[in-house]
């Protein structure tokens, strides 16, 4: 060592490359995964779609990023001054050594910023045609089976299924359990919807949960929800809270209902509705019938009755007494006119009865052509025709064996009467009459 200079330590000389590279991993591995409170400022959204801001507060403020496959996904879309509740992880963005967060998820604080995501959200999607009542699909006439997306623990899954067993226990239920609030419930219920869709055994889905605050409502309002509902095969019935809850999952549905009850009444509708229709049409032939029947016994008995028929009987009767006339005439006339005068006589009288025979035939053919119309709707004619009808003690028409048990008493209706039966007992199978035996 030489004298005079001083004593130095070797250098351990890094690059700036080096010491960002370095703090960098320090701050990546000690704020993963974190909660951050600010209000946004300095937003900037380029061509590329990403999302550049600062979350500041009274004293501090901190750069941020929201790169656009996330920014798809957000609540909300920020605007400057917006209090929002963001969660990242703090990097260094190497080329200016400036320390920024990545955000992943972003929430408005305070019921005025979920009042303002709701809009966006609501508004982007009406854009894109999600509400459109044209791509509605419509619910299945007779469900056999229905998947439910909800809580397995909560008052709506018990409400669901109370209501479908009083209405209709031949229906199956299948639960995807899911959270219905909370930070982790809109990607469950968006799950469970997809993986419902993937079954071929359902015909319907109900996707809700019972009331609450607009908090414990939001996972039905967030984007995953949406899209899972539109993309889906099986229609949708959204049941949200009560009936003033409205919900982003109620607009994308196929069908609303206001509450988890409502839907299971709107499901489990149609097998009773068809059964009153069934009943309601078959009131109505039968009224149709007996209407007809009073209609044509007017006709007949207006026919019998008619003018026609009537001037008839005037008519020959004028004839027969011009007859007479004529004969006393006749008689009073001079002996040398008489055979001449009963030649005219007779064929006056042979005239007389043929116009008479004529205008008899005539209207009976129009009366028994009218009484062969009237007879043809008569449900009588059918059974004049050998055929009979056979009914149960209840009144029940008896259109198929199965109907019948073995050993119940029947009434058989033929033409000139009715008689009772009793079905034997079919267990063994008989040749039918008739065909040659085996």
């Amino acid at each position: 060592m030489q004298e005079g200079l001083p004593f130095t330590r070797q250098r351990q000389v890094s690059t700036v490359s080096e010491i960002v590279s370095e703090v960098k991993g320090l701050l990546e591995t000690s704020f993963r995964d974190i909660w951050v409170r600010g209000e946004i400022s300095n937003f900037v959204v380029p061509r590329s779609g990403h999302f550049y801001f600062s979350l500041k507060d009274d004293e501090s403020q901190l750069r941020a990023v929201c790169f656009r496959r996330q920014g798809r996904y957000l609540k909300i879309r920020p605007e400057n001054g917006m209090e929002v509740l963001a969660r990242g992880s703090i990097t260094v963005y190497p080329p200016r050594g400036d320390f920024q967060m990545i955000v992943e998820y972003m929430e408005p604080l305070g019921q005025g910023a979920l009042l303002l995501a709701f809009e966006q959200l609501k508004a982007r999607l009406s854009g894109e045609g999600l509400f459109d009542a044209g791509r509605k699909k419509p619910l299945p006439l007779l469900p056999t089976k229905i998947g439910v997306v909800t809580s397995p623990t909560g008052a709506a899954i018990q409400d669901i299924l109370r209501v479908l067993s009083r209405r209709n226990n031949r229906l199956d239920v299948l639960i995807h359990p899911a959270r219905v609030q909370g930070p982790e419930a809109a990607g469950e219920i968006a799950r469970g919807i997809r993986r419902l869709n993937l079954r071929d055994d359902l015909d319907v889905l109900i996707v809700g949960r019972g009331g609450g605050s607009a908090e414990d409502l939001w996972a039905f309002n967030e984007e995953a929800v949406a899209r899972a509902i539109s993309e889906s095969r099986l229609p949708v019935v959204s049941a949200v809270g009560h009936e003033i809850d409205f919900t982003i999952a109620d607009l994308v549905a196929d069908l609303r209902a206001p509450t988890p009850s409502a839907a299971a009444e709107i499901v489990s509708a149609a097998r009773s509705e068809l059964t009153d229709r069934v009943s309601q049409l078959r009131r109505r032939a039968a009224q149709a019938i007996r209407l007809q029947l009073q209609s044509k016994r007017r006709q007949l008995h207006q026919l019998s009755s008619s003018r026609s028929f009537v001037d008839a009987e005037t008519r020959l009767r004028i004839y027969l007494q011009r007859l007479d006339e004529l004969q006393g005439r006749l008689l009073k006339t001079l002996p040398v006119r008489l055979q001449p005068a009963r030649h005219e006589v007779a064929h006056l009288h042979k005239s007389l009865q043929q116009s008479i025979r004529y205008f008899l035939s005539s209207r009976r053919q129009a009366l028994e052509s009218r009484s062969g119309r009237l007879q043809a709707f008569s449900p009588l004619s059918v059974l004049e025709r050998g055929y009979a009808i056979v009914s149960r003690s209840e009144g029940e028409i008896v259109r198929d064996p199965d109907q019948v048990k073995p050993g119940e008493r029947l009434s058989v209706r033929v033409a000139r009467g009715d008689f009772a039966v009793q079905r034997a007992d079919d267990s063994r199978k008989e040749e039918p009459a008739g065909l040659p035996k085996r």
